[in-house]
């Protein structure tokens, strides 16, 4: 299967840091994915909070390997896997997946940062990773959509510090520049469309002002000839097994195991380079 992308798509990548696919995942796909969310034990037993600078919370989890689960197989999915590799040129491995969960008027924000910021720190040589946002909620911005700075991949690795907030981000003085220049984006989406979109590009979102929930799932891939040269939480190359597409469907009853202790990443203490005292958390 090739990209699900046409050329106009692709070079908007390429040049914005960006691309939203409409109705990627069709109404069956959408319907068992959000399910999932809500009836799989092992994601409520494993969120974790991550503050913002108001106090709020954004729930999250994170794994590594993809499994079996609808997960695992939706990160595995040719539709997905053969867009990211022609994306970025070559094959791809999984590199982790995670939930975000704003929960109505209580889920928090995120401050500005690109991906690599963090991934550049575990090892990852070369840029050339990128993830895929799947909505599982009406994605607005009154619940906290995420927001980037269109063309921001062209800024390169920008430095990042650890906040008083616990998160890791961006100097807010480069930010304001960079927005003189650069049009920011609300990437509003609807359950079952997904954001593509470059680790160089800066990214935030706002806390959730609604009485809606907005859930999303990342997978995140690195390309196989950037096999990170330390060893860290997240893994080095590990061949992908790619699916048909119609795998996710009958996946749709699988959750992640609940008792497999291994699966689940516990919150990540922060490199020395951007700890304050050691013992800091950063963002993954």
């Amino acid at each position: 299967m090739a990209s699900v992308l046409n050329k106009l798509e692709t070079n908007d990548f390429h040049k914005n840091g960006f691309v939203i696919v409409k109705d990627f995942f069709n109404k069956k796909e959408t319907e068992l994915l959000q399910n999932a969310s809500t009836q799989d034990p092992a994601i409520r037993n494993h969120l974790y909070d991550r503050k913002d600078s108001e106090g709020l919370s954004t729930k999250m989890m994170a794994w590594n390997h993809p499994d079996d689960s609808i997960y695992g197989v939706t990160a595995r999915s040719e539709k997905i896997v053969d867009t990211m590799e022609d994306l970025l040129g070559g094959e791809v491995y999984h590199y982790h997946s995670k939930i975000t969960a704003k929960e109505p008027f209580e889920g928090g924000a995120w401050e500005w940062h690109q991906d690599y910021g963090y991934w550049y720190n575990n090892g990852c040589l070369f840029p050339l990773m990128a993830t895929v946002m799947i909505a599982l909620d009406k994605c607005t911005k009154e619940n906290g959509c995420l927001q980037v700075l269109s063309g921001s991949n062209n800024l390169g690795r920008i430095d990042h510090a650890l906040l008083e907030s616990g998160q890791v981000g961006v100097d807010l003085k480069r930010v304001d520049e960079a927005k003189k220049h650069l049009e920011l984006v609300y990437c509003e989406m609807d359950p079952g469309d997904v954001l593509f979109f470059h680790c160089n590009t800066l990214h935030r979102s706002d806390k959730n002002n609604s009485p809606d929930r907005r859930w999303t799932l990342l997978c995140c891939y690195n390309a196989a000839r950037n096999n990170p040269f330390i060893d860290h939480h997240h893994p080095k190359y590990t061949p992908l097994n790619k699916l048909r597409n119609e795998e996710i469907i009958k996946a749709g009853d699988k959750f992640l195991d609940v008792n497999d202790v291994d699966t689940f990443l516990k919150r990540p203490t922060a490199p020395p380079e951007l700890s304050k005292k050691g013992g800091k958390l950063f963002n993954n």
